[in-house]
């Protein structure tokens, strides 16, 4: 039961094939039942995929790519990320309903607290299926009893839409009950104890301030009245507060973020890539984790994620590619005054390196411990990335290429490009630590490769969660096993900062609000090696938080979701080509240079405001003709 992913095979179905005594009357039984409940969880990790859902094979269309942290050749267009998912999420809240329901008939059985703790557990589920629900559509029916057919009519069984708020106000209340029948440690990793509620409840809270405060759609179910999408802006503050009280309550439980004693940038890159491996008692960040095993639940994300050069057996390499976009975001790269990296100088020339890995020697440990960058090395090797080798004339620099094109080196007598469907062109005389060297790789190992779309789509690789530990041999479908953390400390001081921010705008002033929220940030810069804030005067703005919020939890499932929160994602999103940043090597002197573009693969991304909402599945609107459809106009 350490790993309650080993108990997927236990799928209890109560209580039509077991007997309530076979289940509650014994530890096993309600362990069983628990670790059931545990794998249903709607958890956004490496098995979840943006059209398809849940426990999906791979991790090839992930939401990342719809928010500009990462780019993916196969993914572009529509970003509303509705895959459909509804009825599952009430076989979870059904079977935790019942759970609570049934438990206490038994509680001579066991201890009070042991008691307590199971039933809590089931609450946090609970409120968690509902928060996946919430999100999506707005108000859902609110179930509070275990509903049986045929003892109850159809009418019965026919709920229409509670209001949106009232299903947060559930979720909140569910958690409290949570928070207050748990106890103080987890009963296994990969379990709920209070402060995971208290977590996952400052993340609920959250989402609802936001949706209260930048929400413009409202849409009242004409059948009951109540407002089924969209929060009354004066509730704004009341969930903010929530939600800050709510990480208060993570703090007191000793929670903290994962640091060693390191001070150098290399190592400080090196503690944050450690944090997503590490599941031992040591790591006081993890909150709440689901672990894999080979044997029953594993994943696949590894061979996504690797770079070209070190594809394993079955292929598959390079579906997760970081953005220019993102990799800008943090400090330490020399930049324009408009925020873009600088690759030309003064005169439009490109600026020469000598090496890949230069531009990025001074940059935020966090962004190196993140993403791999051209000619950094990961698993003992360097990371071979091209676009194309320069073989023009150097003499009066390099002039920048035409941005007006997507692929100006196809047709440029001075460029070998990366463009080969059979593999990446070989050049000869080329400038190597040196020496005159023949069959230079055009693309590297691992770069570009056009149509044949085998390596980097925008000039970077992933590093935030590939286990640089594997030999190229178990990089294979279906064969990782490092956790997935859905909870951490981290998310819950931004959760916290975002709020105090909100709050002092509001002219909330029962707490020193903009004192905290520097406070949360400079704790968070700090272990990430980044600048630290002055004062609080420097949180000028909402988004130097939301831009923290960014940089910390790419790659986790949760920036799309901010962004539909914030009700930015129509203006960031629409019509939006990401950027990519392509490396070239100098055939006359063996140096490098960058060039920043739109990717050439013209994928271009649009969001309707209308998606800040999903449809309700249609099947279910059949069943249930009381749902009140969600509107697209």
């Amino acid at each position: 039961m350490l790993i309650l992913a080993s108990c997927k095979k236990l799928d209890i179905a109560p209580p039509n094939m077991l007997q309530d005594p076979d289940i509650f009357s014994s530890a096993g039984g309600v362990q069983s039942y628990m670790a059931a409940l545990y794998i249903a969880m709607p958890i956004e990790d490496f098995k979840y995929n943006a059209s398809a859902g849940y426990n999906q094979f791979s991790f090839i269309d992930n939401i990342n790519a719809f928010s500009g942290e990462n780019m993916n050749k196969n993914v572009g267009g529509e970003v509303s990320g509705a895959n459909g998912w509804y009825a599952d999420g009430y076989k979870v809240i059904r079977n935790a309903t019942y759970f609570i329901q049934t438990m206490p008939k038994y509680a001579s059985l066991s201890t009070t607290a042991q008691t307590n703790s199971w039933i809590g557990e089931a609450y946090f589920i609970r409120a968690f299926t509902y928060f996946e629900l919430v999100k999506r559509y707005g108000g859902v029916p609110i179930v509070k009893t275990v509903q049986n057919y045929p003892q109850q009519s159809l009418d019965e069984l026919q709920v229409p839409r509670n209001s949106e708020q009232e299903v947060y106000d559930y979720i909140a209340a569910d958690l409290d009950m949570a928070y207050s029948l748990l106890g103080t440690s987890s009963e296994n990793r990969g379990r709920a104890n209070k402060y995971t509620a208290a977590a996952l409840k400052s993340r609920a809270m959250l989402f609802a301030g936001s949706i209260a405060k930048y929400n413009i759609r409202n849409t009242t179910d004409p059948a009951t009245g109540k407002r089924v999408q969209g929060i009354p802006t004066t509730e704004a503050v009341r969930y903010y507060k929530a939600c800050y009280a709510a990480a208060v309550q993570v703090q007191q439980g000793g929670y903290m973020l994962y640091r060693a004693n390191v001070s150098s940038p290399a190592a400080k890159a090196t503690n944050y890539y450690n944090l997503f491996f590490d599941v031992t008692q040591a790591n006081k960040e993890a909150l709440f984790t689901r672990e894999y095993s080979l044997n029953n639940s594993n994943h696949s994300y590894q061979i996504f994620a690797n770079p070209l050069q070190q594809q394993g057996p079955q292929g598959y390499s390079s579906y997760i590619c970081p953005t220019e976009d993102y990799v800008e975001l943090f400090d330490g790269l020399d930049k324009n005054p408009d925020g873009s990296l600088k690759v030309t100088d003064a005169n439009g020339r490109y600026i020469l390196y000598p090496n890949r890995y230069a531009p990025f020697k001074n940059a935020e440990p966090r962004l190196l411990g993140t993403v791999i960058v051209p000619g950094a090395t990961f698993r003992g090797q360097e990371i071979d990335v091209l676009r194309g080798i320069y073989t023009g004339p150097i003499t009066n620099g390099i002039p920048q290429f035409p941005l007006t094109s997507f692929t100006p080196y196809n047709n440029n007598s001075n460029v070998v490009p990366n463009n080969s469907n059979a593999g990446t062109p070989l050049v000869n005389n080329v400038m190597i630590n040196g020496v005159l060297t023949n069959g230079v790789r055009s693309g590297g190992l691992s770069g570009v490769f056009g149509s044949r779309n085998g390596g980097t789509t925008s000039g970077f690789h992933v590093r935030k969660y590939s286990d640089e530990t594997l030999t190229t041999a178990q990089l294979v479908p279906q064969m990782s096993v490092n956790p997935w953390l859905e909870i951490r400390y981290a998310e819950v001081l931004l959760n916290r900062a975002e709020a105090d921010h909100e709050l002092n705008t509001a002219g909330q002033n029962d707490v020193s609000y903009l004192q905290d929220a520097f406070t949360c940030i400079n704790d968070i810069r700090d272990r990430a090696g980044a600048t630290l804030l002055a004062s609080p005067g420097d949180l000028s703005n909402i988004n130097i938080v939301r831009n923290e919020r960014r940089k910390e939890l790419a790659f986790e499932n949760k920036l799309f979701w901010d962004i539909k929160r914030w009700r930015t994602a129509d203006t960031e999103i629409n019509q939006r080509i990401w950027l990519v940043l392509n490396p070239f090597l100098v055939a006359a002197n063996g140096q490098y240079f960058f060039d920043r573009r739109q990717y050439e693969g013209n994928q271009r991304f649009t969001f309707n405001p209308a998606w800040y909402y999903d449809l309700l599945p249609a099947a279910e609107i059949t069943k249930n003709p009381k749902l009140y459809q969600n509107q697209i106009n």
